[in-house]
């Protein structure tokens, strides 16, 4: 008789965030996830307690890759110039681009769920920061900080859901038209 796999916690997480991209939040379901990974759902009940402790690391794993790792590896590659850091954060984001729909999925449940809302808060404020302090660290008074941050936050995160299309200029070269004047001095 053959043994079923083990499994990590890691390979639960990354299981159900894929689950949750592609099909929801209503996709994570522990009886499918176990199909998923080939083992039984007692190896789910080794690692997590319910289904909203997966959730809840879920959410964990978002916010620390989504925002904490991503602001560490940004400011590691830019060496200490602003500008440098928005363009690197541009960049990573689209590498990023497949995971959106993870990213959109946790703020659709957000808007069901009062703690993930919470979470999702915070989350955006801890970007939003970031983004500010570049900003500012560009030399633009606060209230200019604080509209081009959310310009921009809202251009890096919005512009997955446009599906305009724009003449004959390439939908790459509109993005960078978008981050370069947005990164013009006032």
């Amino acid at each position: 008789m053959a043994t079923s796999p083990r499994r990590s916690r890691d390979d639960w997480i990354r299981a159900a965030t894929v689950a949750l991209r592609d099909g929801g939040v209503d996709a994570l379901r522990v009886e499918p996830l176990a199909v998923a990974l080939g083992v039984t759902k007692g190896s789910f009940y080794w690692h997590f307690a319910s289904r909203d402790a997966l959730l809840e690391a879920v959410l964990d794993t978002w916010e620390e890759v989504g925002t904490g790792a991503i602001i560490v590896a940004v400011d590691a590659e830019a060496e200490d110039d602003p500008e440098r850091s928005l363009r690197a954060l541009w960049r990573r984001t689209h590498e990023l681009s497949s995971e959106m729909r993870a990213e959109l999925a946790i703020r659709d449940l957000a808007q069901r769920d009062e703690a993930v809302r919470d979470r999702v808060r915070r989350v955006d404020d801890r970007r939003m920061a970031y983004l500010r302090r570049q900003y500012r660290r560009l030399g633009l008074p606060a209230g200019l900080a604080e509209a081009r941050a959310m310009l921009t936050y809202s251009l890096l995160f919005g512009n997955v859901l446009v599906e305009a299309t724009h003449g004959r200029t390439s939908r790459a070269r509109v993005l960078q038209r978008a981050i370069d004047d947005l990164l013009r001095p006032a």
